[in-house]
């Protein structure tokens, strides 16, 4: 049996957890979809699961500003057994240390080569990977520098990747162009049969759910509102589009001319333990 491709990082706000709701808030003609469009990809929780569940949409285009992060997904497309090979080699070694400082030093060791030597594409892919999963709670934050700073996550024996699931990772996004850049990127692509589904970085709720530093750039207040003026250039193409984001009553405002919905969410990534859990979030949608 062919194994089901799943999202091979941890990634903040990652969607796994909403497939179910998501796929419950899809429009009733979704079968007259021709094109999958997900404009800040992450970790690729929804875009796995469309695959698999909907054979009927012939093109997948995904995009993300973090090339860091496309570059993995470019990686794990073309030629997974490299990646896996520089995996397996800096997964060999935190393994063969004994002591967790051993595996800290070694992890400070890998950040230091991510941010400043990056021989190839595959090295980095492994190192992005790398970190991902042995860092603080599964967080990528960058400084202004662009930079990745986030501390090691005193982990003895992660599971750092799974061969089968790259192989079944990279079987999947055969057929999804790869993007990097600026959301926007994508407006080129829409069509009356596309579906946009939309995941930015969510303006916070509270001075301590403050992050959205997936990359250098800020995404403040005035690209949430840039945001809104692309979903109506989406709308104008007759194309249909979902986008989340957390619930601020900002929204309420910003969005009043399109349908709004409030969703359960569940989620285990922040830096203080005690705001991890169920929280509100919302869905938009131009149907």
């Amino acid at each position: 049996m062919e194994n089901k491709a799943k999202p091979f990082l941890k990634w903040a706000g990652g969607k796994s957890q909403l497939i179910e709701t998501i796929y419950e808030n899809l429009p009733t003609d979704f079968n007259n979809i021709d094109t999958y469009i997900e404009p800040f990809i992450g970790g690729g929780a929804i875009l796995f699961s469309m695959i698999e569940k909907f054979p009927h949409i012939k093109n997948f285009i995904i995009n993300d500003i973090n090339k860091d992060l496309t570059n993995v997904y470019k990686c794990i497309k073309l030629h997974p057994d490299v990646l896996i090979y520089n995996l397996s080699s800096l997964v060999d070694k935190y393994k063969s240390l004994n002591s967790l400082v051993e595996k800290e030093n070694y992890y400070y060791e890998i950040r230091e080569l991510y941010n400043c030597d990056k021989p190839n594409d595959f090295l980095s892919a492994a190192y992005f990977i790398f970190l991902n999963k042995t860092c603080f709670n599964g967080l990528y934050r960058v400084n202004r520098l662009n930079k990745f700073n986030v501390p090691f996550g005193k982990k003895l024996n992660p599971t750092i990747f799974d061969k089968e699931n790259i192989y079944a990772c990279s079987t999947a996004l055969q057929n999804v162009t790869i993007l990097t850049g600026d959301y926007r990127l994508v407006t080129s692509y829409i069509t009356n049969k596309s579906f946009v589904y939309l995941d930015p970085p969510y303006k916070p709720v509270s001075n301590t759910s403050n992050f959205n530093a997936y990359s250098s750039s800020i995404f403040d207040d005035n690209e949430q509102i840039e945001l809104l003026h692309v979903c109506e250039k989406i709308s104008s193409k007759n194309a249909l589009f979902m986008a989340s984001n957390s619930n601020h009553s900002m929204f309420d405002t910003l969005y009043s001319q399109y349908n709004i919905k409030r969703i359960d969410a569940k989620r285990s990534i922040n830096s203080k333990g005690n705001l991890r859990g169920n929280v509100k979030e919302i869905l938009i949608t131009n149907y």
